[in-house]
């Protein structure tokens, strides 16, 4: 994807730009990733306690990622979340696993619902580096847009309660963004880490090896009275960040995808079987195809997505765009990470081929935002006007 494709702005639908600022932060970030995460570096990396390299993940700070979507005047490059779609695709595809989509996400949390105090006190950290993620979930159900989780006002404190789960990177978060039910509507409350108990957060063994995540308790925690973001935009901003992280996983399931295929092909171009190679047979051949196809559907919705989001709320064309991509990518992943495993033969269920890191990745891709039927029943009003 070379040059810029536009349509008429009365199509949006079929939208799709890629700028000159994208592509050079992708050629930057497929070197980068390459060098940085080659699959033997992945693995050393799976039995350590924060499931990343931090001076890698200075070296994406020092490179300006970690401010790409935020905006100049709190010490970002004011790209729009859209330019960091490239960079998480190549992470995918070198399976670097940092903070970054958690960490975007918060910022973006803050930047669409944060007071002017909020914004120029956060925002500069998170662009300097420093870790934030997100707690929205009590269970593990997406479709679930309430929350249990509740806070009280109490004199200049805010009392929280409840538990929240899966919360990513939480055991390196400086800040998490905490989802609570405050005078009957949602709000999102900051917690700083240093604020928490040492029993707060329990981690999770997660089917991704190279993921981190851990339940917090929040019983017993408050926090300032300000730590509460504008209730007036929480609405909005909740929808929209669930959007945009279903976009980002699934820019991040596309590259994986493409590294899926590679470790697929390879193999099939050296294994023999009574004397030839097993990528001349057509029963391999063809789900090989059909991988190539779904990582091309992927990556045509993701820089889709990516061209028509912004700052703003998200609209209609923006929801449609960011649920198709995730639906199409959760897919293609779950498909290569399935083949590769079959492909391998006995190898392929064995914890030293490769193929277990797609599989796995795959399938806990899939329930991050939601899998592709949740994204596929919520797009069918918007698309057949049910």
């Amino acid at each position: 994807m070379s040059k810029s494709q536009t349509v008429s702005p009365m199509n949006r639908n079929n939208e799709l730009r890629f700028s000159e600022e994208q592509a050079m932060i992708l050629d930057s970030a497929r070197e980068f990733c390459r060098d940085k995460s080659p699959i033997a570096a992945v693995r050393a990396l799976l039995d350590s306690e924060t499931g990343f390299d931090e001076k890698v993940w200075q070296e994406m700070v020092d490179l300006g990622w970690l401010g790409l979507a935020i905006p100049e005047q709190y010490g970002g490059s004011g790209l729009g979340i859209g330019s960091a779609i490239g960079l998480v695709e190549c992470m995918g595809r070198h399976l670097l696993s940092t903070p970054f989509i958690p960490s975007t996400l918060a910022a973006q949390a803050l930047f669409r619902a944060g007071t002017s105090s909020q914004k120029e006190d956060w925002l500069p950290r998170l662009a300097a580096g420093s870790v934030a993620t997100l707690a929205l979930l009590d269970g593990g159900d997406w479709g679930d847009t309430e929350t249990r989780c509740s806070a009280s006002r109490d004199g200049d404190k805010i009392s929280l309660s409840g538990q929240k789960w899966y919360v990513s990177d939480a055991g390196v978060a400086e800040l998490i963004l905490v989802q609570c039910q405050l005078d009957g509507q949602a709000v999102l409350v900051m917690v700083e880490a240093a604020s928490l108990p040492a029993d707060a957060l329990q981690s999770h063994v997660l089917l991704d090896e190279t993921r981190r995540g851990a339940k917090l308790t929040l019983d017993g925690i408050s926090v300032a009275a300000d730590a509460c973001l504008d209730p007036s935009a929480t609405s909005d901003t909740l929808r929209d960040l669930r959007l945009l992280g279903a976009l980002l996983y699934a820019a991040e399931a596309t590259g994986s995808t493409a590294a899926c295929l590679d470790t697929v092909v390879d193999y099939l171009k050296t294994r023999k079987q009574f004397g030839k190679l097993i990528g001349s047979y057509q029963a391999l051949k063809h789900p090989t195809v059909d991988i190539l196809l779904g990582l091309d559907a992927a990556r045509s919705l993701i820089y889709h997505a990516a061209t028509i989001i912004g700052d703003e709320v998200l609209d209609e064309d923006a929801e449609i765009a960011c649920r198709m991509a995730k639906a199409t990518a959760g897919d293609a992943l779950a498909f290569a990470g399935d083949r590769a495993v079959q492909f391998h033969g006995g190898m392929g269920f064995t914890y030293e081929c490769d193929a277990q890191l797609y599989i796995r990745r795959g399938q806990w891709m899939q329930q991050q935002f939601g899998d592709a039927l949740h994204h596929r029943k919520r797009l069918a009003p918007l698309l057949l006007d049910a």
